[in-house]
């Protein structure tokens, strides 16, 4: 691999001026930056991302923590922040901690501020209190789909309304007649998901409806573990007409669960989950969901990261003293095949239809 220093040999120029021309800084005159460009495609030369950082002290690319990208949500997540940071000259590092707090640590103290400017964290299990030393050591951290946006974490974040969206879970089942329903929360009791359950349940309540706590289950964010949730529940409880997950994967591990238990679905068993990912759209029967701003609040979560490192706060404890708060547009409701009206409210429409 060539050199910058071969480039500008190549091309007649100093090192300085290859450097000005590749990044559309300083006056370089037109006849030069040609013939540097020519050396450029002459040598195929590429630019050394490591050695840029180590000589100017900063790189020309976020770090974005995730806790599992074998989650669907994650690499889609991951491909609308790529998109966006490579729209405004960055690149993307994906830091994957597989749900291990001391990963996640790892990565922070090994790529925040040296091979990355700046940190995105989406759902990686991490302390507060590490994000925010980041922080205070000067390298901009930005919290992504922030679930709770009346209650801001002390850092910059990007939120979404995941009580709204529980909501909207609820009062959806509730139209169709449902009053059985049994509730798949996939993360711990005060986990992330606690804002998603805390707005369904205070939905129901509002309708004048109690949730048993026998009918609700806290399992892994998986297929598997919405699967192994859903059998437990409808073995628990057969009167159960409707489950709603709090994420789509074990919304469609609860679809599988209520087929193999025998429930058509969903004649039989309405599920519904929130997010919207690609499988929700692809099961059979596809998922009926509260879709979340995937996108907006990952072009978002990128221009925030952005604005940090090219106007960077204070150092030390008062890094945030006004940590901003941006909040996406309102998660929506998208109806599919997996919720119906409860099979007693679909007979008295029915037998409303023939008397007319």
């Amino acid at each position: 691999m060539s050199t910058l220093s071969e480039v500008a040999a190549h091309a007649g120029v100093t090192s300085a001026t290859v450097s000005n021309v590749l990044r559309k800084r300083g006056r370089v005159g037109e006849a030069t930056r040609l013939r540097v460009l020519a050396a450029v495609e002459a040598l195929g030369y590429r630019p050394h991302l490591a050695a840029r950082a180590l000589a100017e002290g900063r790189a020309p690319t976020i770090a974005l923590m995730v806790s599992s990208i074998a989650n669907p949500f994650y690499p889609e997540f991951a491909l609308a922040v790529e998109r966006a940071a490579r729209e405004r000259g960055r690149y993307v590092i994906i830091c994957n901690t597989n749900q291990d707090p001391l990963a996640g640590r790892a990565y922070l103290e090994q790529i925040a501020g040296t091979l990355s400017e700046g940190v995105l964290v989406m759902n990686a299990n991490l302390d507060l209190v590490d994000l925010h030393r980041t922080a205070e050591r000067g390298t901009p951290v930005v919290l992504c789909m922030w679930e709770r946006p009346n209650d801001p974490p002390g850092l910059p974040c990007v939120a979404v309304d995941f009580r709204r969206a529980g909501e909207l879970a609820a009062q959806h089942l509730l139209e169709l007649g449902h009053r059985q329903i049994a509730v798949i929360v996939g993360s711990k009791r005060a986990g992330i998901h606690a804002a998603r359950y805390e707005g369904f349940v205070d939905a129901l309540r509002a309708a004048g409806v109690k949730l048993p706590r026998a009918c609700v289950r806290y399992a892994p964010d998986t297929i598997e573990g919405g699967y192994a949730a859903a059998r437990e529940l409808l073995d628990a409880h057969p009167a159960t007409t409707a489950i709603f997950a709090t994420n789509d994967l074990p919304a469609l591990g609860s679809i599988h669960a209520g087929l193999d238990a025998g429930r058509n679905v969903p004649t039989d068993l309405s599920v519904i989950g929130i997010t919207d990912i690609q499988p929700a759209r692809q099961s059979r029967p596809p998922l009926t969901t509260v879709a979340v701003p995937t996108v907006e609040a990952a072009q978002q979560a990128v221009v925030l990261l952005l604005k940090l490192i090219e106007q960077p706060p204070r150092r030390g404890r008062d890094a945030h003293p006004e940590a901003s708060v941006c909040e996406t547009s309102a998660p929506q409701l998208v109806v599919r095949g997996s919720t119906g009206p409860l099979k007693a409210q679909r007979q008295r429409q029915s037998r409303a239809r023939r008397a007319t």
